[in-house]
């Protein structure tokens, strides 16, 4: 038996008990503090979007190639960093999906996840130890730039196999 869930669109409120979303500042959020012009008026600063966290190692910036994702989207594991936030930015322009759960205990059963759908131009950052779902690329394979720990001592990754759950997304108008 599957159990369908329904992503919900990606939201800086809603996500907030997981980690930040990386996108521009609203108009409505916008301060001095937060946004301003830079290079002689060339651009905008949308400062301190996400803060990245380390505990040990080194931040570094990779480049993970996401295959896409066939719809309905079967989930098969989820994952946490003990030592390190996790930010990821679609390269390719494409949207992606999102799948988490709150940091500590494992998640037990589907009722615990949370599924967000990210438009091309949002970017995620997990907090340290929040559990989530490797990339969902829609649309076609996908460039996503990582930034988290590299180096470092102790297991930065941990897994629980979740494919026995029967979990399914299915979405609407994938391109």
């Amino acid at each position: 038996m599957s159990v369908i869930l329904t992503a919900q669109p990606l939201t800086k409120g809603d996500f907030a008990p997981y980690g930040s979303v990386i996108e521009r500042y609203s108009e409505e959020e916008q301060t001095a503090d937060n946004t301003y012009e830079i290079n002689n008026g060339y651009a905008v600063r949308h400062h301190a979007l996400a803060a990245s966290q380390i505990e040990g190692g080194t931040v570094g910036m990779s480049i993970f190639r996401a295959k896409k994702r066939e719809n309905p989207i079967a989930l098969s594991v989820m994952e946490y960093h003990p030592f390190c936030t996790q930010a990821f930015v679609s390269m390719e322009g494409q949207d992606y999906v999102v799948v988490v759960a709150k940091a500590g205990t494992p998640p037990q059963s589907p009722d615990d996840l949370a599924v967000f759908y990210a438009k091309s131009h949002q970017g995620v950052q997990y907090a340290a130890n929040v559990w989530h779902h490797p990339l969902l690329a829609l649309g076609r394979d996908s460039d996503f730039l990582v930034i988290d720990r590299i180096n470092g001592e102790g297991n930065n990754c941990h897994e629980i196999d979740i494919t026995d759950w029967g979990v399914l997304i299915e979405l609407e108008d994938v391109s």
